[in-house]
């Protein structure tokens, strides 16, 4: 079979002298200041920092609004892999240090990348993926997540007690993260939890609100959360509620988990360390 060289199949990711892996995205992009779109773009590519899990996008210069960026006063060399070239935006009435920058690559030379303020209190407010808002950062396309309904029975203990238990699960697969169980309410037993104005934002599941566990134990806090409106691609998450593998004792169909050794292990314990110091 012959493959079209414009199919995303025969595409590969490139990598740079600098230590950049980069592709192109055939996405339509929008970036926003308040009201002002200053970024819209049919062209855009993803670019992978060395020191970055995530993706960030870069923009061709002709699909920037450039007449907004004066050169940065204070650039952060080191902040980007190899960047020099940084800019502040002005835009609105008000100025954003440092919200754009240029990397030093050749095959990326004519490219302009974004903070997103979200995230780092600079850049632009708001970014559009086709006519979806997208928040954090841009979503990895070598990256899956599902959220499957199923009949398994689970069961989650905290120091002994039993917090939750059903046969009514959704499970979500996520590339590189153990598999989260996402529990109906009525099979939770949050009032052994407090709420917490603890928030976190995803790009594939949407912004997560929190609870703590109240009574005594090496537990962390914030360590349950639940999805009130999760983005459709996980829809079947809605309003349930899940726990963090790495600190609680998960039963599977009659089969105790071993706690995994994830990114989040070690902030688990730094914060279960914090919460019971004296």
């Amino acid at each position: 079979m012959t493959t079209h060289p414009a199919h995303p199949a025969a595409r590969s990711i490139r990598t740079t002298p600098e230590g950049l892996l980069w592709e192109p995205s055939e996405r339509w992009v929008r970036g926003r200041k308040g009201d002002i779109t200053v970024v819209d773009s049919r062209h855009p590519v993803l670019v992978w920092e060395p020191h970055l899990p995530v993706p960030q996008y870069a923009f061709p210069h002709d699909d920037v609004r450039t007449d907004l960026l004066r050169p940065a006063q204070n650039p952060p060399t080191g902040k980007h892999t190899g960047s020099r070239i940084f800019y502040d935006l002005d835009a609105d009435g008000e100025v954003r240090a440092n919200a754009a920058w240029t990397f030093p690559a050749d095959d990326l030379a004519g490219h302009i990348a974004f903070e997103w303020f979200l995230r780092t209190d600079t850049g632009l407010d708001h970014w559009y993926e086709e006519e979806e808002e997208i928040f954090v950062h841009p979503r990895d396309p070598h990256k899956r997540v599902d959220a499957l309904p199923s009949s398994r029975h689970v069961r989650v203990e905290i120091e002994g007690q039993v917090v939750a238990d059903t046969h009514a699960p959704v499970l979500l697969f996520e590339t590189s993260l153990p598999t989260r169980y996402y529990f109906p309410r009525e099979d939770v037993r949050l009032d052994l939890f407090d709420a917490t104005d603890h928030s976190t934002g995803c790009p594939y599941k949407g912004t997560a609100e929190y609870w703590s566990w109240r009574r005594e134990g090496d537990v962390p806090p914030n360590i349950v959360w639940s999805y009130p409106e999760p983005l459709p691609a996980v829809a079947p998450i809605q309003g349930r509620v899940a726990f963090f593998n790495e600190a609680v004792d998960i039963t599977l169909d009659g089969e105790r988990l071993e706690r995994p050794d994830t990114p989040f292990s070690g902030m688990l314990r730094k914060a279960s360390r914090s919460r019971n110091r004296p």
